[in-house]
């Protein structure tokens, strides 16, 4: 790992304290587990921008899927 140095306001560093605390964690570890989480959300909105150009570029055909409508259990 690599120590790094950066800048965060009050409010925000008095926030991270508290949580980190409360997960009894470190300041260090609470902020890349939360730098992860925000890089994973990342990535699932480009792939849901992806597969919606997708779609919008190759709709889906009336009845294309309709195979798999036996298949579908909803609980009822």
């Amino acid at each position: 790992m690599k120590t790094i140095q950066m800048t965060i306001d009050d409010r925000l560093l008095k926030l991270v304290d508290k949580m980190s605390r409360a997960r009894k964690t470190t300041r260090s570890a609470f902020i890349r587990v939360a730098l992860e989480a925000e890089i994973q959300r990342q990535r699932v909105r480009e792939e849901e921008a992806r597969h919606a150009q997708g779609y919008a570029r190759k709709p889906v055909a009336p009845g294309e899927f309709d195979v798999w409508n036996s298949e579908q259990d909803w609980g009822a």
